[in-house]
């Protein structure tokens, strides 16, 4: 005698009937792409409209009896078109503008990160549906992992972030990150409107990357450093030639001659591999203007710091916890290029090659904010990085210093009153 109450055997009943019927569709679904030759991750509108034809033909059959009915053609298209086209389960929170990143534990834990703040999602994958989805996002950026290389970075066809750690590596499952590229501000003025800093604050930062100032975003992840770097990028003047490098293409700004660069892995035959230190290296020999580097977290900060302190204006971004770690981090990271790089060298060119520290924070509401921005006027006392706060948030509020920064000839030779901005005069 069965045990089960009849309503939880009819919902049981109603679910299987609904997953068979989306399989059908979706066998059709497929044999249609392949049949005429679709590519499905680049040419998701005709998948839609393939989609569209079969549950069209579909419900026209219902209506004999033959087959159950469509409870819902809209959902049911968007399903479809998610499956054969998208990135299955995951495509309503790759769709959801409020979702900033997804992350996948193990099947049965899918998480996502919206306002700042995480959250376990009820939806339950299996080992082979995760399987099949890294694969399916790894076919479209055309980077690859194995056992060799357990590691992959790799963009997403709406500019997304993918990130997978094989089994192996990560316990028990393969671990996948999906960071979202959401475009929440283009503009230091829309970062007011946001909140992050003041008017005054962001008519400084503008004027400093006018002036040709090198500056250092600093934050910790999701702090909202390349959104920031994107917006300082964005007031970059026009005349101006831009080179940037990255692991993975993230910087989205407007601008008439920039050159976009980012890594590459190895092949098979572990050859191949383009590192950002490469990059960096080959950017030179470019006839930048600017150089932007998205993220140093390795010996590129050497080669960095070799560029900036031979007159060359730039900015990247590095993992901090405030304006003075991420100046100690700069001191440290060139030490990893090799044994003949010393800290005597390092820390007076760090002094003379960043001229502007700003660093970002999330507050306990998930707002993302400017925490402060230091001048660092390039001297040196007892191996301590001098440096002159500009702004600094206390109760809250971001608020003027008394610091001033580095190369106020700058600013003049650029027409800009600068201490008349940092008073925050209109």
């Amino acid at each position: 005698m069965s045990l089960t109450h009849p309503s939880v055997r009819r919902t049981h009943d109603s679910a299987g009937a609904h997953d068979e019927l989306v399989e059908h569709l979706d066998q059709q679904v497929r044999e249609h792409v392949r049949r005429e030759g679709v590519d499905p991750q680049r040419e998701a509108a005709l998948v839609r409209r393939i989609a569209e034809g079969v549950v069209r033909e579909h419900d026209d059959r219902s209506l004999t009896g033959v087959v159950a009915p469509v409870p819902d053609v809209g959902v049911m298209v968007g399903e479809l078109v998610a499956r054969v086209s998208g990135f299955g389960p995951l495509q309503p929170f790759l769709d959801d503008d409020s979702v900033e990143e997804v992350w996948i534990n193990d099947p049965s834990r899918v998480f996502i990160a919206r306002n700042g703040r995480h959250e376990l999602t009820t939806l339950v994958l299996t080992s082979a549906q995760v399987q099949e989805l890294v694969e399916r996002m790894l076919k479209s950026s055309g980077r690859r992992i194995d056992m060799s290389s357990p590691f992959v970075d790799a963009m997403l066809p709406e500019g997304h972030r993918l990130h997978v750690v094989l089994e192996g590596i990560s316990r028990g499952f393969s671990a996948v990150n999906i960071r979202k590229f959401v475009l929440r501000a283009g503009r230091l003025s829309q970062l007011v409107e946001l909140g992050s800093m003041t008017p005054s604050a962001a008519a400084f930062l503008e004027a400093s990357v006018r002036a040709g100032l090198n500056i250092l975003v600093a934050g910790s992840t999701q702090a909202g450093k390349t959104t920031l770097l994107n917006c300082l990028a964005a007031a970059i003047p026009g005349g101006d030639r831009i080179v940037s490098a990255e692991e993975v293409f993230e910087l989205r700004f407007p601008h008439p001659d920039w050159v976009a660069l980012q890594t590459r892995q190895s092949g098979l035959e572990g050859t191949g591999e383009i590192q950002l230190r490469d990059l960096v290296k080959e950017s030179l020999r470019m006839r930048p203007s600017r150089i932007i580097v998205g993220e140093v977290r390795a010996e590129e900060c050497l080669d960095l710091l070799l560029a900036l302190n031979a007159g060359l204006p730039g900015m990247c971004t590095i993992h901090a916890n405030s304006a003075r770690e991420a100046l100690v981090k700069m001191c440290t990271l060139p030490l990893l290029a090799g044994e003949n790089i010393s800290a005597r060298f390092v820390v007076p060119t760090v002094a003379s090659s960043v001229d502007l520290v700003v660093h970002l924070g999330i507050d306990e509401r998930g707002v993302r904010r400017v925490n402060e921005i230091v001048g660092v006027p390039g001297r040196v006392e007892q191996d301590v990085i001098e440096t002159e706060p500009v702004f600094v948030r206390r109760g809250g509020e971001l608020q003027r210093a008394g610091g001033m920064p580095p190369h106020l000839e700058r600013y003049e030779r650029a027409g800009i009153d600068v201490h008349r901005i940092v008073a925050g005069a209109p």
